[in-house]
């Protein structure tokens, strides 16, 4: 082995292994694009980034991948060369051959170490970038046009969307660049260490005929059976990796849900109800992963036993061409370790496949999420326009998702300082009539004008964010930085509204960050939505049984404050409390009973 001349052949061999390589690569991801379901699937999601009129670095670093990948092959080869000179000189007790090759290792092992650490790093880096990418893709169409929300409304809801933005994509952007590049390093390997075990191999007479260079056909055969049995076994295990994904999601949701509604199950005693569903649930991710482990025992079992028997395998062929000394050492080795290197090569698919299964699950899950969100942004929209602060509905009807009539044809608007009451019968649509107002309820036809910005929803339950009181006094506005005004912002504009809410007793934990939700009694997440009311300051506000778990007296005092603070802003109240009449000038009646039937009049 003369390492100039390996040098120089190295050079050529990587310049036409890389463009070969890139040639094929473009047709063939031109072809699966355009002709297969999963190609279709990937572009979809992929083909954004790698676009050059985005940016060039994504595909700039993916041919430096693919190049480390080509030289990782080209060491392979001289490894494989590396091994027959080492043999080879110590069957000939050639002690200076022997140290040579020794000295060729170093520098091979080192080249083979810098390489795999630079690989290490750039594909390390390559999936982060991308996965960053993707999930910020992903997001703002999950949360743009609300679709987290409106997606509740198709046919087939997307289940665990968080499991998807959060592990689909990591798995996705990983699995894609590792598959890929093992099966490119699979292909030009094979093409390699075939031209090496061609040159190595000699003629077997089998039932008189004699079948030169029968060594590279065996390892074809050989693979090519053992790969379609291995697909037949394993082709059950790309369902079983999907239902895998889904009843653990489904599981770990049902148990953040007990956590989350960990009181009222506590007031029910329903510990045994939600023990039964949560038992239920795990039985399915039992069941599922031992039906993961009986099919991969079939699959591994028959991907070892053939390993297995590829080791012996060309030496019992060679071993009469060694005997007979037409052969060294060094090439019998060389012949052992090139047929070992095809053999893994072509037995690259068979062996990757519970990951192609894993991945084509995760690529099917990330599909049908992207789906989901044009699905979702594709459902009608009431006509929605702004005419400065000015709220009246034209025409407005209102359907259930199944087509019974909540409304018909409403008209009215609503002015600053006269507000409107809401009621009528449960079910009669009171609630759902302030969906459509926001724009979120996707049944209903008409027209809606309202302010474009500046308008304020408070709903029976407030959202409470995490982090600080005082964001979640601001949110969904950042809150400003005043806390450092006085000693535990005592004096800022968030501890007076408190005051003025009645939760003054909370003004020294403004900045405390903790799961407010869970700390503060549905009372006080009422007033303290109020609070919010008062500091945003919207066109328009609407309160959707905004003050169901206050007495009387805390609802006359916030309803007053409102009154009295905000003075021009247009208030629309959903309540069924009588109370509730002496704080607004006219009242929308609701009739119910899938009439669509309505009514306005002046508040008693």
């Amino acid at each position: 082995m003369d390492w100039k001349t390996a040098l120089m052949d190295s050079g050529i061999w990587l310049a036409k292994a890389y463009a070969a390589t890139i040639a094929i690569a473009i047709v063939t991801v031109w072809l699966l694009s355009r002709h297969t379901v999963w190609g279709r699937q990937f572009s979809a999601l992929a083909a954004d980034y790698f676009s050059p009129r985005r940016h060039w670095r994504p595909i700039a670093t993916l041919a430096f991948i693919l190049f480390l990948t080509l030289c990782a092959v080209r060491l392979d080869v001289l490894f494989s060369d590396w091994y027959n000179t080492m043999y080879t000189s110590l069957q000939q007790l050639d002690e200076a051959g022997f140290w040579m090759a020794m000295l060729l290792f170093a520098v091979l092992a080192s080249v083979h170490v810098l390489r795999s650490l630079l690989d290490f790093y750039v594909q390390q880096a390559f999936t982060i970038r991308w996965r960053e990418w993707l999930n910020e893709k992903l997001l703002s169409q999950w949360l743009d046009k609300q679709s987290y929300y409106r997606s509740q409304y198709l046919d087939t809801a997307v289940d665990n969307p968080d499991q998807r933005i959060q592990q689909d994509i990591t798995v996705f952007t990983q699995m894609t660049l590792s598959l890929s590049m093992g099966v490119v390093n699979a292909l030009v390997s094979t093409v390699a260490f075939t031209i090496i075990l061609w040159n190595l191999s000699g003629p077997i007479a089998v039932f008189g005929a004699e079948i030169p260079r029968a060594m590279v056909f065996l390892v074809f055969l050989y693979v090519l059976v053992a790969t379609v049995f291995a697909i037949k076994i394993g082709r059950p295990l790309i369902l079983l990796n999907f239902l895998n994904e889904r009843f653990n999601a489904d599981y770990r949701y049902a148990l953040v849900r007990l956590r989350e509604y960990s009181e009222s199950i506590a007031f029910y005693a329903g510990e045994k109800v939600e023990g039964a569903l949560l038992r239920s649930r795990f039985a399915q991710v039992i069941g599922n992963a031992w039906a993961i482990v009986y099919r991969s025992l079939k699959f591994l079992g028959f991907n070892f036993s053939v390993t297995q028997a590829a080791v012996v395998f060309p030496l019992i062929i060679q071993a009469q061409r060694f005997f007979s000394k037409q052969i060294s050492l060094g090439d019998l080795m060389q012949t052992s370790q090139a047929f070992g290197r095809l053999q893994d090569n072509l037995s690259f698919f068979r062996n990757a496949y519970d990951d192609f299964a894993t991945y084509r699950a995760t690529l099917n899950r990330l599909s049908g999420f992207t789906r989901a969100i044009d699905d979702a942004h594709a459902l009608p929209e009431p006509e929605l326009r702004s005419e400065g602060g000015r709220l009246a509905l034209e025409g407005l009807t209102v359907k259930t998702p199944g087509g019974d009539l909540l409304l018909d044809k409403l008209h009215m608007e609503v002015e600053p300082g006269k507000p409107l009451l809401i009621r009528g019968p449960s079910g009669a649509g009171k609630t759902t009539l302030l969906r459509a107002i926001a724009g979120l309820w996707p049944y209903c036809d008409g027209t809606i004008v309202r302010p474009e910005r500046d308008i304020l929803f408070l709903s029976q339950k407030p959202y409470l964010p995490l982090g600080t009181l005082r964001n979640a006094l601001y949110y969904p506005q950042p809150s400003p930085q005043d806390a450092a005004a006085t000693p535990h912002g005592s004096g800022t504009p968030a501890a007076e509204v408190l005051k003025q809410v009645q939760l003054g007793h909370l003004v020294g934990k403004l900045d405390e960050a903790a799961d407010w939700a869970r700390i503060l009694s549905l009372g006080e997440q009422q007033r303290l939505a109020f609070g919010r009311l008062l500091l945003a300051r919207p066109l328009a506000a609407f309160l959707d049984e905004a003050t169901s778990a206050m007495d009387e007296g805390l609802e006359d005092a916030m309803y007053r404050l409102v009154r009295e603070r905000l003075p021009d802003t247009i208030l629309v109240s959903v309540g069924h409390r009588g109370t509730l009449l002496s704080h607004h000038a006219q009242q929308l009646t609701l009739k119910g009973n899938n009439t669509g039937a309505w009514e306005v009049s002046a508040a008693a």
